[in-house]
């Protein structure tokens, strides 16, 4: 299986060089064309990017994460989420690191077969870092106007969230 993955880029990079060829494509222009755009949408990507990383530095830094897990524990708590959770839930649709460092924190804690070690694997798994998607893909095409990008992808992660909880509940310990 192994010398099959090893194969499978060379063989892609060859069948490109091949259709380039019998298409009559100037193979390194283009890819020359395609880096100069690569490098424009990395220089429209960085402010918003920058932006969330501050941010969410400023809200573990301030405490902020603390007091809204406090405050969202009851509500956590009669939905059915445990507790331990909030915190990813808070964190994934915002930051991909910072959910995996909470969810390496609760790993260590409870462990990744437990109740809370499963949900949040499963969170992990069934949810999206929809602010940095955001940020990434309308930055690099210049979108400032979200409409209902926002409200729709986080009731997703709502979602998420809520049917990992209950997935668990019935898979492993119903």
């Amino acid at each position: 299986m192994d010398s099959i993955g090893s194969l499978v880029l060379p063989s892609v990079v060859f069948l490109i060089i091949i259709f380039g060829f019998t298409k009559k494509v100037r193979l390194f222009d283009t890819f020359i064309e395609g880096a100069k755009d690569g490098i424009k949408s990395t220089l429209l990507i960085i402010p918003p990017l920058v932006g969330l990383i501050v941010s969410i530095n400023m809200i573990k830094s301030s405490g902020a994460l603390d007091m809204f897990t406090s405050a969202l524990a009851p509500l956590a708590n009669m939905m059915g989420i445990p507790d331990k959770t909030i915190p990813l839930v808070l964190l994934r649709p915002i930051s991909g690191s910072g959910s995996m460092a909470i969810i390496n924190n609760l790993f260590s804690q409870f462990g990744p077969d437990s109740f809370v070690g499963k949900v949040a694997s499963t969170m992990m798994g069934s949810t999206e870092t929809t602010f940095y998607a955001i940020a990434v893909y309308y930055g690099s095409i210049n979108i400032k106007n979200t409409r209902h990008t926002v409200p729709a992808a986080l009731c997703a992660d709502l979602t998420g969230f809520l049917i990992s909880v209950l997935s668990v509940k019935l898979l492993f310990f119903g």
